[in-house]
């Protein structure tokens, strides 16, 4: 998948060589199940590479510029959504930095200047309550209208689709937001996860035989499930490394601040500094404040065999 990080970056590199395109556009947070019914029209219509797929999408979302008050969190960061979208075949992906001017683009502007001149549209994909343009006044009507004066196709994608990816995506978040990442992750159709680096704690893990490594987000943005201890994978040098990790505030040591720390099973290595993803396969049980270290260590041997017997039965 090529990656261009402006529609001009698309437009400078393809230049007059560039086959035309079949594409649609929008956040596609998360690349779950709904987008992918979406993103695979793409792929089925280029006609045996008669045409190129390519998917325009915003960063940082429109909502974090327009409304200031926003305190939206995404389900993929940039890189997650990347490797989500190379997946499915997509051969252009376009993440156009959003910013007030290019919001300011009238309809007619967007479609001329945009779809016709840099993205040489032949057809694009679209549901049927898109808007576009400043402030978001033209519609898919208008978009057919435009159609037939630059020709190119429109394709609209069916309310019931459209539904399906709303809801879904709201149905993700609120699972993050209560802890079930099993449900959560059967929308995605994917393993959730973050990322991020792993940096020094305050180190008490391993004074009682449970190292952790604290991961750093990178993103004020990513979603961070609820509070609580959660079954964990990662890949490192290749191979897989199982663990449990707790979110939340340590109320046993009196932690201050909310942190993200993995316990990985039969692993030892220095990971500092290192870039993490971890993989959050099911919850096991909320964040405790217990009476004393000693029933924290027998909890957390608990909370092992929990992962461990997870693991072996799957």
């Amino acid at each position: 998948m090529k990656i261009f990080h402006s529609i001009n970056d698309f437009h400078v590199a393809t230049g007059k060589t560039i086959k035309k395109t079949i594409l649609t556009l929008g956040t596609f947070d998360g690349v779950h199940f709904g987008h992918k019914k979406i993103l695979e029209k793409l792929t089925q219509n280029t006609e045996n590479g008669k045409y190129e797929s390519l998917v325009l999408t915003f960063f940082p979302h429109p909502r974090m510029v327009l409304q200031e008050d926003s305190d939206i969190k995404m389900l993929n960061t940039i890189d997650e959504k990347i490797a989500l979208l190379d997946q499915i075949g997509i051969q252009n992906l376009v993440i156009h930095p959003f910013d007030e001017s290019f919001s300011r683009l009238t309809a007619e502007e967007f479609v001329k200047q945009v779809l016709v001149n840099q993205f040489h549209i032949h057809k694009i994909i679209i549901g049927h309550d898109h808007r576009f343009g400043r402030n978001r006044t033209a519609n898919i009507d208008d978009l057919k209208t435009f159609g037939k004066q630059y020709d190119f196709e429109v394709e609209e994608i069916s309310a019931q689709e459209i539904k399906e990816v709303s809801v879904s995506s709201t149905k993700i978040r609120h699972a993050l937001d209560k802890g079930n990442i099993a449900l959560a992750n059967e929308y995605l159709g994917y393993q959730y996860s973050l990322t991020g680096t792993i940096t020094k704690g305050r180190q008490l893990g391993r004074t009682i035989g449970f190292p952790t490594a604290n991961l750093k987000l990178e993103e004020n943005f990513k979603l961070i499930p609820k509070n609580g201890v959660y079954i964990v994978s990662s890949i490192i040098d290749e191979k897989t490394v199982f663990g449990m990790m707790n979110i939340g505030f340590n109320p046993t040591v009196a932690g201050k601040h909310q942190t993200i720390e993995i316990n990985y099973f039969d692993f030892n290595a220095d990971l500092y500094d290192q870039k993490i993803t971890v993989s959050i396969w099911e919850r096991i049980r909320d964040e405790q404040r217990f009476d004393s270290i000693d029933f924290l260590k027998a909890q957390l041997e608990k909370d092992k065999n929990t992962a461990l017997a997870y693991f072996e039965n799957l």
